[in-house]
């Protein structure tokens, strides 16, 4: 079994040092997942500096691609220790308002759902707009405001999405995780506040 846990720690330690290390803020994402038998589970996952160089000693490359003229990358590939599959996305989104870095992921995370090796779970409903993602960043932000101290970032992401889920019964739309995510980030210390929407800060 992949100790997911434990790859997103240290992931997200690597990042953080990253942050503190750059002027400017380029944030990069990539979502891995890994096909277990009883089915997908997701991690954050960091790829290098130069636009996703995966270590080849580890990762075979499937493929990839860009969209919104070289703004979103990513690239599909597999772990030759245990053979999971992986999706790393990178977008830059540096000078870019908070809704239109989350429409840039919207669209890279798309483009890499369409060409996935493996089956990819999408989010029910139509694109949050600016108000619906607002509310979903300030109802994930109470949620954590709530959790005990100590509580880490992986440990944070179920009461969030749980919390979205009550919020959003019924009028479900795409950019719950997200918002979930954004505010998590926000909340550790590892993104800083103006990543929120406005409404949201």
């Amino acid at each position: 079994m992949i100790d997911l846990q434990a790859i997103e720690q240290d992931l997200l330690g690597a990042y953080r040092k990253r942050l503190v290390a750059k002027q400017r803020r380029r944030r990069i994402r990539a979502v891995a997942a890994v096909i277990v038998a009883a089915g997908a589970l997701s991690a954050v996952a960091i790829a290098s500096d130069g636009d996703l160089q995966l270590d080849p000693t580890q990762w075979s490359v499937l493929g990839g691609g860009s969209t919104d003229a070289g703004q979103g990358s990513y690239v599909h590939a597999v772990r030759k220790s245990d053979g999971s599959h992986s999706t790393f996305m990178v977008e830059h989104d540096s000078g870019l308002a908070p809704y239109q870095a989350f429409l840039l992921h919207l669209d890279t995370k798309s483009a890499a759902d369409a060409s996935s090796p493996v089956p990819v779970r999408e989010e029910p409903g139509p694109v949050c707009t600016p108000q619906q993602l607002t509310r979903a960043e300030i109802v994930a932000s109470q949620t954590l405001a709530r959790l005990a101290p100590g509580t880490s970032v992986e440990a944070a992401t179920q009461p969030v999405l749980e919390a979205l889920g009550r919020e959003f019964d019924g009028s479900p739309c795409r950019g719950l995780e997200y918002a979930g995510e954004q505010a998590r980030f926000v909340w550790a210390g590892i993104e800083p506040r103006s990543l929120l929407m406005p409404g949201a800060r």
